[in-house]
């Protein structure tokens, strides 16, 4: 058995309707297997997905207020009033924001922009922010991607005489700000019928409003911030970042060709991971460590040398984010391991010290999630303010901000999603909303959630596989958040050839094979997973499918990210004397060593570590584990047998050492027995000691093999030894060479060798195979067998 790392969720899609979406929209059966699996159950709902248009553009004035923030915003346009449009650092903010002023610069308007300090202000509307604005003039405050938690600070803003509108997309509380205009898709009672915008989403609707038509030229803007929000990518999210990738692929963009530069992209390719792996995360350094005004900076400028220098400053700001979230991460984990967190349950880690720079801890509470699949709040402490401030991460099943909800008498200031969320309290309760949160996830998580989780959408047979039908999965993208990328599965697989590749050999590169097709496969990171593959086992698979490009061929490849089988395994290190050289390769801790010789336990003891058990004692302890290894050749078939029925071993490792082997050296012939028995008849008596070693030479018989027969005519009262010598008993009784006992023992060990030492692997595993047979047929049933 190879047990997968996370559960499998496979959707296994309707034949009949795969066919139909395959015929009727004419597309591979992969991306028919796609779109079934996700729940599309017309064609005329795949067409419109798949071919996605500007229809599913909502009206921006479906949203209760956006009349009255039009009027609003005009009025002071009019008036010559300032407007401060107030922005967040994470790249959905500064997003936002240009959206905003872009669009304000273009009505005409006086507007300037602030973005709050993560370390100075923390999340959300800032009073000494909204002070340094209504100093500098400003009497009309427009927030992006945050407000919706700011209470007390709007009411600050409205005391000092400014309007607030507040447009958002995080989740809202019972208690909401008295802002003169709020725009938020997910509001009860709201008509607007699309709730997963992000921040910037919001601010291209304002846009929309104010323009009175859709700002077609940011489609790029609100592409980075919803793909770096991570929010779902259905709906008119799906079309926004469509367009936006299309319009950065023209690089009609300043600061996008500045972008591509300092990462090493080619503004042809980008894509979705382009934007989440590559820009969203410079974006997002420079509000990490300190202002994050330069990254709006990047979006408004008009010159290339000032937006690559800017594009330069924000990569080396991820630099430094990446070495930081380093160090972090890695004394979380010597932290947690310190305290010896209980993990085996439903737990939530909590984990802070001082010193922590709070931008990155979102990133780290991340990594702890991937790393042991908790819900992971990071927290940093700040003596001297006696306030812990940090970022929230969650699984599925714990909704993080109605937990977080729950504990709002002792964290003051908390917002976010259910699976991601920021919070700032006194330090003093940090021990105490341990123990809280601990005690909430015992009564919403279950065992069997703290088992991450992958959902397969296409269970594929190999000959489905093509470089066409994986190009073809394109026409399903963008791919992220609400429509993931696909996962790939394909199932009962045999791997053809396999061996580890790298200069550390962590990696593992194989052939599969289904009939007569071939698939090359690579798993990074997986090297041990060749030493858990045995010959002829077949695996299931889960990955991604990629298109291999060598010396002008293109060749479809298969990304494995897990793999497993039910099946049980034979292991042959049969005549791999070196113990040292297949040792490794067995699982530490899981395995049984058993010996069935006492004279083989020397041999043994002083290379393997830990205790070797001999075979009746595995039984009378009743010791299990998923592998045992057989070390040497049971003297009786049956003991190896007694093994098998005591538990059902998923792993088998056939070492059968022998000292002494017989099998090549064989059974004497009767013939043989005849001539040495004349030989010795005619004699009375032979001096075996002295002269074995003539006779050997004068037969061409080994001495083993005389010394042998020697004992057969002891046994059976043929002869009798004195000092060496062989003397003939007068009288012989008439006897069959078998009722020898030496003679019964060789010829057993001769045909134990045959099935179990010197048999071919395809023949030991069928002895193996109906052993284990035997031990699932009932026992009124095995008496007929």
């Amino acid at each position: 058995m190879i047990q997968s790392q996370k559960r499998w969720r496979i959707s296994r899609p309707n034949d009949d309707l795969v066919t139909t979406f395959e015929q009727e929209l004419t597309i591979p059966r992969v991306c028919a297997k796609v779109l079934v699996s996700r729940g599309f159950n017309s064609v005329e709902e795949a067409k419109s997905f798949i071919y996605i248009t500007e229809d599913n553009v909502h009206d921006p004035f479906l949203f209760e207020g956006m009349e009255k923030l039009v009027e609003r915003v005009h009025q002071a346009i009019d008036a010559g009033e300032r407007i401060m449009i107030y922005g967040d650092y994470d790249a959905d903010g500064i997003t936002s924001t240009t959206v905003m002023m872009k669009t304000l610069e273009a009505m005409g308007a006086d507007v300037i922009f602030k973005i709050p300090n993560r370390f100075i202000d923390g999340y959300g509307p800032s009073e000494r922010l909204f002070q340094q604005a209504f100093d500098e003039g400003v009497k009309l405050i427009i927030t992006v991607d945050n407000g919706i938690s700011g209470i007390q600070q709007i009411q600050f803003a409205k005391n000092l005489g400014m309007d607030v509108i507040v447009t958002d997309h995080h989740e809202p509380g019972e208690v909401l700000p008295k802002a003169d205009v709020i725009i938020h898709p997910g509001l009860q009672d709201t008509k607007y019928p699309f709730s997963h915008l992000a921040g910037v989403g919001v601010a291209f609707k304002v846009a929309h409003a104010l323009l009175g038509e859709i700002p077609k030229e940011l489609f790029y803007l609100v592409a980075i911030g919803t793909i770096a929000d991570l929010v779902s990518l259905k709906g008119e999210n799906r079309y926004f970042v469509q367009q936006g990738i299309k319009q950065m692929k023209k690089n009609d963009s300043i600061a996008i060709e500045a972008l591509a530069n300092v990462s090493g992209v080619e503004t042809s390719a980008i894509n979705e991971e382009t934007i989440g792996f590559a820009f969203g995360p410079r974006i997002n350094a420079v509000g990490r460590l300190g202002e994050a005004s330069p990254g709006v900076e990047l979006f408004l400028t008009e010159e290339p040398n000032k937006a690559l220098a800017l594009a330069n400053m924000l990569n080396d700001k991820n630099k430094e984010r990446q070495a930081i979230v380093k160090q972090i991460t890695d004394e979380a984990i010597e932290l947690i391991e310190q305290q010896h967190l209980d993990l085996k349950g439903p737990s939530v880690i909590v984990v802070g010290k001082e010193g922590w720079n709070p931008g990155v801890l979102g990133i780290v509470a991340s990594k702890l999630v991937e790393k042991y699949y908790r819900p992971s709040i990071v927290l940093g402490f700040d003596v001297e303010k006696q306030i812990a401030k940090g970022s929230a991460r969650s699984i599925e099943g714990f909704h993080m901000y109605n937990e977080l909800a729950k504990n709002s008498d002792i964290v003051t200031h908390f917002g976010g999603h259910p699976m991601a969320a920021g919070m700032t309290f006194p330090l003093e309760h940090v021990e105490e909303f341990r123990n809280r949160l601990n005690e909430q996830a015992t009564t919403c998580l279950t065992e069997e959630q703290l088992i991450p989780v992958v959902s397969i959408d296409v269970p594929l047979e190999m000959h489905e596989i093509s470089t066409e039908s994986i190009q073809s999965i394109q026409m399903l993208s963008p791919f992220g958040m609400g429509f993931a990328k696909p996962v790939y599965c394909l199932e009962n697989i045999e791997v053809n050839s396999v061996r580890k590749i790298g200069s550390a050999q962590n990696h593992v590169k194989m052939e599969l094979m289904q009939g007569a097709v071939l698939l090359d496969a690579i798993g990074f990171g997986k090297g041990d997973l060749a030493d858990e593959i045995a010959p002829a086992t077949k695996l299931s698979f889960i990955g991604d499918l990629q298109i291999n490009e060598w010396n002008g061929r293109k060749k479809p490849q298969l990304m494995i990210q897990d793999a497993k089988t039910n099946q049980w395994q034979l292991f042959d290190i049969r005549g791999i004397r070196q113990v040292n050289r297949w040792l490794p390769t067995i699982p530490e801790g899981n395995t049984t060593f058993v010996c069935f010789n006492k004279e083989s336990l020397a041999h043994f003891e002083s290379i393997i570590s830990g205790k070797i058990w001999f075979h009746n004692n595995v039984i009378e302890e009743g010791i299990v584990s998923d592998c045992i290894c057989l070390l040497d050749l049971p003297l009786e078939e049956q003991d190896l047998i007694n093994l098998l029925e005591h538990h059902d071993w998923q792993r088998i490792y056939a070492h059968f050492f022998a000292n002494e082997s017989t099998y090549f050296e064989g059974l004497p012939t009767r013939e043989q027995f005849k001539w040495y028995f004349s030989f010795i008849a005619k004699r009375k008596n032979f001096a075996l000691k002295q002269h074995i070693h003539e006779l050997s030479k004068h037969t061409g018989w080994s001495p083993n093999t005389i010394n042998f027969m020697s004992k057969v005519f002891f046994e059976l009262n043929f002869v009798r030894i004195e000092g060496g010598t062989l003397v003939l008993n007068e009288n012989l009784p008439k006897r069959d060479l078998s009722e020898a006992p030496a003679y019964q023992q060789r010829t057993k060990q001769i045909s134990l060798e045959q099935k179990l030492l010197y048999a071919p692997y395809k023949e030991l595993k069928q002895w193996f195979e109906e052993r284990r047979a035997a031990q699932t047929v009932p026992e009124e049933e095995q008496k007929w067998i």
